[in-house]
């Protein structure tokens, strides 16, 4: 337990203050659609290590941490000039600034500073969470000593700090920030700026991917500025608990990755540990998927299974329009031949929809064939109703000719229609001189 204080706690704290920080700022960036502002800074913090270096011939963190604010703050501003004088998408204007920003690091680090800096692209890239350790305590009793908890490591105070801060913006601004994300024009309208409050959060954004870079790297703050928020963003359509849920899976990817980078590998006897913040990016990606298969609304299987029964209600409005035409025709039964040919319609489906009907009180079947009850006479009648009313609505109002609105209005018809936002039509018929049904009581 000892060695879990002195060598894991602080990993792990570290992995989730950095974690939070920047999955709770996603949120907005993904409402935005500028969820690669989080890799432009990243990329965009080398030059100004560079030169915190250069000037100061020193690897102290202060220097460093200013001089990689300093880049990120630039990189934003540079975003925001190539996007308005260029008139080009936020998407590639992120892309010119930080390919600029990154390359004149590279420059300088390989010309000018290349003996001078001691740089690891490893640590730059994966961070160094398992570097991070906390000799000063050796059991849990030793956290309530305020003189050991000062001693925690420096990366672990500025996360703190940082999360403290992120947390009080949000909570203060919810309101300015939700409006301005959603309808500018709206914020625009009740006195909120819209582009005071982007500048906020770019600056901020900015200032949490430098405090989160050196601790973690940059990997993980991509994926924590982008991915908590976009798995949250599957499971719920409302900002507050998508904001409450991308803090969750947050956690659950920072514990999750951690325990299975550390641990894991020890219980299975392999003699290295795996690197804490790639798999804690691992095991985000891991949520994500799980999102995308199982979200309630807009995953893989729920819009299979929405599909298959659109595709059900399809067939059983086009078999009632069917029956009530035969009925409309005089026919007081039909036989189902006929539709089975123009739907291509198998056995199996044709009978599990005849049962289905059946079940509800739609059709009953006679020795001569079906029958529409008066329940499936409404039904049919109501179907076949939105279809002229689209045949005569496509021609009247739209300009096209008879012949070319019958397949149009066959889609039509299954869409709930408000009769209400329908102009008023000159005439009972359709365009084929057909009868609109009258609404059945």
């Amino acid at each position: 337990m000892s060695d879990f204080v002195s060598l894991d706690l602080v990993p792990i704290l570290a992995g989730l203050l950095a974690a939070l920080s920047c999955g709770l700022l996603g949120n907005f960036l993904v409402l935005r659609r500028l969820s690669l502002m989080g890799d432009a800074i990243s990329h965009s913090v080398l030059p100004g290590i560079v030169v915190a270096f250069l000037l100061t011939s020193s690897r102290a963190p202060i220097p460093v941490f200013i001089g990689a604010l300093i880049a990120g703050l630039i990189t934003v501003l540079l975003v925001e000039l190539i996007r308005r004088a260029g008139r080009v998408e936020s998407g590639a204007a992120m892309g010119v600034a930080f390919s600029i920003m990154f390359a004149v690091g590279i420059l300088l680090m390989h010309q000018v500073a290349a003996d001078r800096i001691d740089l690891d692209a490893d640590c730059v890239l994966h961070g160094q969470l398992q570097s991070l350790n906390w000799a000063s305590t050796m059991s849990w009793s030793d956290l309530l000593d305020p003189g050991v908890v000062w001693l925690l490591p420096r990366q672990v105070h500025v996360l703190a700090v940082t999360l403290a801060v992120v947390v009080s913006f949000v909570f203060v601004m919810y309101k300015e920030l939700r409006i301005a994300a959603f309808d500018p024009q709206l914020a625009s309208a009740q006195g909120i700026s819209p582009g005071i409050m982007h500048v906020l959060l770019m600056l901020l954004v900015a200032a949490t991917t430098v405090a989160a870079f050196e601790a973690v790297g940059s990997i993980l703050v991509i994926a924590m500025l982008i991915g908590p928020a976009a798995t949250a963003r599957l499971l719920t359509e409302r900002l507050a608990p998508q904001i409450a849920v991308s803090a969750l899976i947050a956690v659950l990817a920072s514990l999750g990755g951690y325990t299975t980078a550390v641990f894991v590998p020890i219980a299975l006897g392999a003699p290295v540990d795996l690197n804490a913040s790639g798999m804690m990016t691992t095991m985000l990606g891991v949520l994500l998927v799980l999102a995308i298969v199982f979200s309630p609304s807009r995953g893989l299987i729920a819009r299979a299974l929405n599909t298959r029964r659109l595709a059900s209600r399809v067939r059983r409005d086009d078999l009632l329009a069917f029956l009530y035409r035969e009925h409309e025709s005089g026919q007081r039964t039909s036989s189902l031949a006929v539709a089975a040919e123009r739907w291509r319609y198998n056995s199996d489906h044709l009978e599990s929809l005849l049962v289905e009907l059946e079940r509800s009180g739609l059709i009953v079947k006679m020795s001569s064939g079906i029958a529409l009850t008066e329940a499936g006479l409404r039904e049919g009648a109501s179907i076949v109703r939105k279809h002229r009313l689209w045949e005569a609505y496509l021609v009247d109002r739209a300009g096209l000719r008879p012949d070319h609105v019958h397949d149009v209005a066959e889609k039509l018809e299954h869409i709930p229609l408000d009769e209400s936002a329908l102009p008023l039509m000159p005439s009972l018929l359709d365009p084929h001189g057909k009868p609109i049904p009258e609404p059945r009581a």
